[in-house]
């Protein structure tokens, strides 16, 4: 019924044709796998929940060059100028902003560091009570900071007493649930846990401590300052626009600049994955195009060539269906071929990529999605030359040899 000795024999008489169509085949299915992998997983990425209101928060630098100034109390200042414009829910002076790429870090221990604990490293945002409030997380268990918390100090190696930490550091610490109320260390300072985020990830979105941070209630004044602003749903532009009129009519000594919303802060440290991810869906789209009109010239060269033989068989009776289903026989048996050889070449690609770029292993299942996804592309493109090959007439391809 399918022929499958006379398509055999035709295939080995013209080798050279099928082997590259074949090698063309196993390259798609191999690099589509891999790139459709990655795509995913960078899309992921991108897309993964942030615990923080994006559109509605907004962040600038101020540079204070004016001489004889308090500069925790110009802070105080600062904070209620900017809680007080129209449309700001809160507003905080703030060590580092979320999903930046920059912060801090530190490592933190069960036990003082003279005994021996296991260390989990996290990011800390050093602010003071309004901290929360600004940037619109989730409390989950625990209480909120207050003014009697806070540290007001310029020393670097004074630390609070107490501590927010996120869901994600509070259950690595503690994997039985009992955190709250504990004490953790950063070197031979001890700190409480008084408060458990639910989710607040940190400035390095690519980063191991993505999930894992600590909120210290402390402000160390400094000429060079970040606030964070959250506002009310659709009054971030607004409110960005009326920051430097406020703060200058104030105190003119200063200069403020980056005022960019978080979600833009958050695109540009994402950029170079946002290109490789369209970059990818380009090389995708291209092989897959090359592929199929690599399979539709294939099959248009061999009908051209089998002019005569499509011509007696027709003329024999043969009906065009039977045409039809030998060209897309013809087409399946190399197809199948081209995907096996680039299924194993995915596999051994994506173990490659796995080793040298430690990205995740290749799922199996989107070597079979892509392999079946070319077998069924393939098959489409070869319908129309195959119907073309069925409608020839008996008299004009006996013809035209």
């Amino acid at each position: 019924m399918f022929e499958f000795r006379p398509i055999i024999n035709a295939l080995l008489r013209a080798k050279s044709g099928a082997i590259l169509l074949l090698m063309q085949i196993a390259i798609t299915t191999a690099i589509v796998s891999n790139a459709a992998f990655i795509i995913n997983d960078r899309i992921a990425y991108l897309e993964q929940e942030t615990g923080l209101p994006e559109q509605d928060i907004f962040q600038f630098n101020m540079m204070i060059f004016g001489k004889n100034i308090d500069l925790a109390k110009q802070i105080e200042v600062d904070e209620s100028l900017l809680r007080s414009i129209p449309g700001v829910i809160d507003a905080v002076y703030i060590n580092a902003v979320p999903l930046s790429g920059g912060g801090s870090g530190g490592s933190y221990n069960l036990l003082p560091s003279n005994e021996k604990s296991p260390s989990i490293n996290a990011s800390y945002f050093r602010a003071d009570s309004h901290v929360l409030n600004t940037l619109g997380v989730e409390l989950v268990a625990g209480r909120d900071l207050n003014e009697s918390d806070v540290m007001f100090t310029s020393d670097v190696s004074e630390l609070p007493k107490v501590a927010l930490v996120t869901q994600a550091m509070h259950d690595e610490m503690f994997p039985q649930g009992n955190g709250l109320g504990k004490t953790i260390y950063r070197r031979d300072n001890a700190i409480k846990i008084v408060g458990i985020i639910k989710l607040l990830k940190g400035p390095w979105l690519q980063d191991e401590r993505r999930d894992r941070s600590l909120i210290f209630p402390q402000v160390r004044p400094s000429s060079f300052q970040k606030f964070l602003i959250r506002t009310e749903p659709n009054e971030r532009a607004a409110v960005m626009h009326r920051i430097e009129d406020v703060l200058l009519a104030e105190y003119p000594d200063r200069v403020i600049d980056v005022i960019k919303g978080l979600d833009q802060l958050k695109a540009e440290y994402v950029a170079e994955d946002t290109l490789m991810v369209r970059m990818l869906m380009v090389l995708i789209t291209v092989l897959v195009l090359i592929t199929a009109l690599g399979i539709f010239g294939l099959t248009l060269f061999n009908i051209n060539k089998r002019l005569k033989q499509i011509g007696t068989r027709r003329a024999l009776g043969a009906r065009k269906s039977a045409i039809i289903r030998y060209f897309l026989v013809e087409n399946t048996l190399i197809c199948s071929v081209g995907v096996v050889l680039g299924s194993a070449g995915a596999l051994w690609m994506g173990a490659k990529l796995m080793a040298l770029f430690s990205l995740p292993s290749l799922s199996v299942s989107y070597v079979i999605v892509t392999g079946a996804f070319v077998i069924l592309m393939s098959l489409f493109a070869v319908i129309g030359p195959a119907k073309r090959a069925a409608d020839i007439s008996p008299s004009i391809a006996t013809r035209s040899i």
